[in-house]
Order: structure tokens, then C-alpha cells, then sequence
């Protein structure tokens, strides 16, 4: 995660030709970017919009419609949006400002130590969820997982992948596995479940002792192994280096623990492949502002280097269904069916659709250049900002380019939940209140974490998985449709965008109830 200590060091946001650094200019030439790759005239209209903040909306939604509408277009429009952000980043040390390229070659020092947790408990072997109260497992699990799908809260690739998972109980034997979680104390990491499932697990988040407490109690009551970044040459000698922690030393190493990813970004690499083989290298992280743009950077560049410098690792992401989606006929489809038959309310959202309310998810669908025909689901909530679309855009752009080049790439959509990172948000708090009277379901974070973490080993063990790059797609964009649990803005019958006010509203008056 990020420092705020730190924010002049490590990975950091050039500045313009007036001498400022500005996200919202970066943010604007990096989609026009993306779009020049494929439709000049679409770039020249980005670059253009004279209130980014504002229009920034609309820019996404236009460049994924470029996108969706040609495999090739969505392959070098991801290219070319990857290459631009990070040309508007560099790294800044000692001796000034770099490259973040130049600064991961030059720096082979690990700078940290290891400290070791081991898990005392048996390995779960069987899935199972919480959910409302209840844990659900067996026939429970898989009777949810119809129902979600029936309610249009997920796609049936979702549930597909969650019951293939329960039909393996042996894939749950992460013991062999190795996964490096960046933002491991993060409210949407599969930290808890990973080591539950035996994973041996290197955790890198900020030095906070008091997520380091909880991750090591975690552990302690899990089958798994929790190894933890230490500052070199901090560890007393009752901590040595590579020991395996007693529970007496549990307060003195979370007050060691900790890794700043701005700051110390090939410093943690270095740690990472100290392994020296195959891994999973997995971004949970977030920040407010610019700062979440940087910390996509520096995982980026982490996360990269590991690819290519061991062969066989898996990248991993979690994308929000809070952006812009190509998505699958049948989802239109039934948004289609829901719009048609929205009863008697009708007559009094009429007048409101002329001040772009209650408007129709899917006035219109794509025409690929093979003849098939897609939606696309735009669901961009304006108060969570261009930076936090344009950090999440990066990470699904670097997805598209990384299975491109062959490499194995998890990346499935998280439903909407409850995060604290959200509910600090009043706004948005209030929407996903009501969200439900519109046919969307907002999960708590237990709930979300676990099915994500199933759909990650669903994408390690599953052969046919589209993670695999030798799995073909018909689109790149593909990758982002399978498995996805949307939380139902895919097959809602209004735009999510236009009932997000009247949402907001309900929600205040059923918190207040």
C-alpha cells in the first residue's frame, strides 16, 4: 500500500510543461492516447473535452465501444493506454528522477529480510462461503450460486467456475503454491482464504502493526504460511532472518513488518524473487486521489519484472464492476426484458427520462467486425473519480497485454461491497443502500473476498480457464466476461448511472429507518 510520508519518493507522476504534476492532465492524454492507437478522430475529441473531471465519463465509454468493436482494436488500444501511462511516470530517488525501468535494473539489493508464520490448523477442504450471517457449503452453496444467477446479480460463467471449484476439492490444496499479495491487510484480498487453503503466502502492505497483528493471527489459525518483508538489519536476534516465529514474538514482528510499494517498489521485487521460481503476484491495493494511480504503477512494474522473469507465474486482479464492460448478448437481452416489463412505474419515469433518468441500460448494442454483436454496460459512478478509473483501467489494460504476451492472467470482477474505502463515501454509501430496490445486491466484504478467492483458484487449476493464455478468445475483452459477478448492473433495466441518485435517496431514508 502507500505511504503518505513517502509521496515525493518512489514511483511518482511527472509534471507538464508548466512544471506541475496534474492527474487530471495525465489521466486525459492517456486515454486520448489509448484511442489514437485505433481512431484518430476519437483521440482528437478526448483531448478536446475542456472539463475532464466532468467528461471523463463519457471519454471511457467511447474508447471501450472502440474497443469492443474489433479484437485488434482492443488489443492496441490496451497496448497503447499502458505504454502512455507509464510514460508519464518515473521513479524518484537520491539522484533525481528516473524511469521506473531504470530504477528496477539498477536496484538488485533486496532490502528486506524474511520473517516466517506457520498455521497450525487443518487445511479447509471443502469451499464455503459466508454469507448473511451463515456459512454456506454443499448443497446451500450451490443453490445460492442459482440464485444469484437467476436474479441477474452474476453471470453463469460465475457460478460455473465457484461450482467446478466445489466439483475439485483437491484444487483447494494451495500448498504448493506461492502467491505475493500486494495489499495484503486490503479489505478485498483473498489473504484469509489463501491461507485457510494452505497457500504459502508473502505479504507486502505498509508497516501498520496493527494489520500485521491481525494477518499473523490469521495465519496462526490457518493451514497456510505467512511470510512477511522486514527492513534489513532491523531483526533482533531473537527474530533471525528465515525463523519460524513462536507466538511470544508475534508483537515484536508486526512492529517490524512492512513494505512501502511507492517508496521501495524494486526493493520489494527483489524480495519476491528471492523465491526463485513461479508465483502468483496478485494487486489488492488502493489509495485515494493520484496516489492509487501511482500504486498501480508501482505494482505494475513489479508484477511485470516477476512475469518475464519467471516464466509460469499468474498476474492477478480484481477489477470493479463500477467501469465500463463490453458485455454478452444475453445480458442485454435481459436488461431488455426487464425495461419492457417495469409495471405500471413507467408513466410517472417518463417525464424524468428527459433529465437522463431512469434511462434504458442498453439503447443500443456493438456490431463487431466479425458480425457479433455485443453491449456495452456503462456503470462509471462519477464520485469515485478519473483517478480511481484511470488506476483501474491501467491494471485491465496490463491484463490484455500481459495474456497477449503469453502470460497467465486472473482478473475477474468483484461485485459491488461494502468496503470501508466506499461506505466513508456518504453518497455512495446511500446508493448501495438502495441499490437493491433496482436489482442490485452489495456484498460485504467477507462474502466478496471468498468467492474471489475461488475464482482465483479456479483460474490456476482449471485448464480450460480463460486465464490461460492458450485458452483462445474471441475478443481480448473477453478475458473481463467470464466468471464476472457484477452485482447485477450488467442486466438491470436502467442505466446504472441514472437511478444512482434516486438510489442515494432511498438508501438515506432506509438508513434512517
Amino acid at each position: 500500500m502507500s505511504d503518505p510520508t513517502t509521496a515525493a519518493h518512489g514511483v511518482v507522476l511527472r509534471p507538464g510543461p508548466d512544471g506541475r504534476v496534474s492527474s487530471t492532465r495525465i489521466g486525459q492524454d492517456v486515454v486520448a492516447d489509448a484511442a489514437r492507437a485505433y481512431d484518430p478522430a476519437l483521440a482528437d475529441r478526448i483531448s478536446r473535452l475542456s472539463k475532464w473531471r466532468r467528461d471523463y465519463v463519457e471519454a471511457y465509454r467511447d474508447l471501450l465501444t472502440v474497443a469492443a468493436s474489433d479484437p485488434v482494436a482492443g488489443a492496441d488500444m490496451s497496448r497503447a493506454g499502458a505504454q502512455s501511462l507509464i510514460s508519464h511516470a518515473g521513479f524518484s530517488g537520491a539522484e533525481g528522477v528516473t524511469s521506473i525501468a531504470e530504477a528496477f535494473a539498477e536496484q538488485n539489493d533486496p532490502g528486506y529480510d524474511t520473517l516466517t508464520v506457520r498455521g497450525v490448523a487443518m487445511r479447509e477442504r471443502d469451499l464455503s462461503v459466508p454469507y448473511r450471517g451463515r456459512r454456506l457449503f454443499g448443497d446451500d452453496l450451490r443453490h445460492q450460486l442459482r440464485t444469484w444467477v437467476d436474479a441477474g446479480i452474476a453471470e453463469p460463467s460465475f457460478a460455473a467456475a465457484v461450482e467446478l471449484v466445489m466439483d475439485n476439492p483437491d484444487w483447494l490444496d494451495l500448498s504448493d503454491v506461492d502467491v505475493a499479495v500486494l495489499g495484503a491487510g486490503a479489505e478485498m484480498g483473498p489473504t484469509r482464504s489463501l491461507l485457510r487453503w494452505g497457500a504459502r503466502v508473502h505479504a507486502v502492505d505498509l508497516p501498520r502493526p496493527a494489520v500485521w497483528e491481525r494477518l499473523i493471527a490469521t495465519a496462526r489459525a490457518t493451514a497456510g504460511t505467512l511470510h512477511l518483508p522486514v527492513e534489513r538489519g532491523t531483526i533482533p536476534d531473537f527474530l533471525r532472518d528465515g525463523a519460524v516465529l513462536e507466538d511470544d514474538d508475534d508483537a515484536a514482528a508486526a512492529e517490524l513488518a512492512g513494505a512501502d510499494l511507492l517508496g521501495r517498489a524494486p526493493q520489494v521485487r527483489t524480495w519476491l524473487a528471492r523465491l526463485g521460481r513461479p508465483m502468483v503476484v496478485g494487486n489488492y491495493t488502493y489509495a485515494d486521489g493520484s496516489t492509487h494511480v501511482r500504486l498501480s504503477l508501482a505494482t505494475d512494474a513489479i508484477m511485470t519484472d516477476i512475469a518475464e522473469s519467471f516464466p509460469g507465474s499468474t498476474m492477478a486482479y480484481l477489477a470493479t464492476p463500477t467501469d465500463v464492460f463490453m458485455v454478452p448478448m444475453e445480458a442485454v437481452e435481459e436488461s431488455r426484458r426487464r425495461w419492457a416489463h417495469r409495471g405500471a412505474g413507467r408513466i410517472m419515469q417518463a417525464p424524468l427520462r428527459l433529465a437522463r433518468q431512469f434511462a434504458p441500460n442498453y439503447p443500443d448494442v456493438v456490431t463487431m467486425t466479425s458480425g457479433r454483436q455485443v453491449g456495452v454496460n456503462d456503470s462509471l459512478v462519477p464520485q469515485q473519480g478519473p483517478n480511481y478509473a484511470l488506476a483501474k483501467r491501467f491494471q485491465r489494460w496490463r491484463a490484455t497485454t500481459l495474456r497477449e504476451a503469453g502470460h497467465r492472467v486472473s482478473l475477474n470482477i468483484a461485485p459491488a461491497t461494502r468496503t470501508a474505502s466506499v461506505v466513508k463515501n456518504r453518497a455512495l454509501a446511500a446508493a448501495y443502500a438502495g441499490a437493491g430496490r433496482f436489482g442490485v445486491e452489495v456484498f460485504e466484504p467477507a462474502t466478496s473476498t471468498t468467492l474471489m478467492a475461488a475464482l482465483l483458484v479456479h483460474d490456476l487449476r482449471n485448464p480450460d480457464a480463460p486465464a490461460d493464455p492458450r485458452v483462445p478468445l474471441d475478443h481480448p475483452l473477453d478475458l473481463f466476461i467470464q466468471g464476472a459477478n457484477h452485482g447485477g448492473l450488467w442486466r438491470v433495466a436502467y442505466a446504472p448511472r441514472s437511478v444512482l441518485g434516486v438510489a442515494a435517496l432511498l438508501g438515506m431514508f432506509e438508513s434512517r429507518a
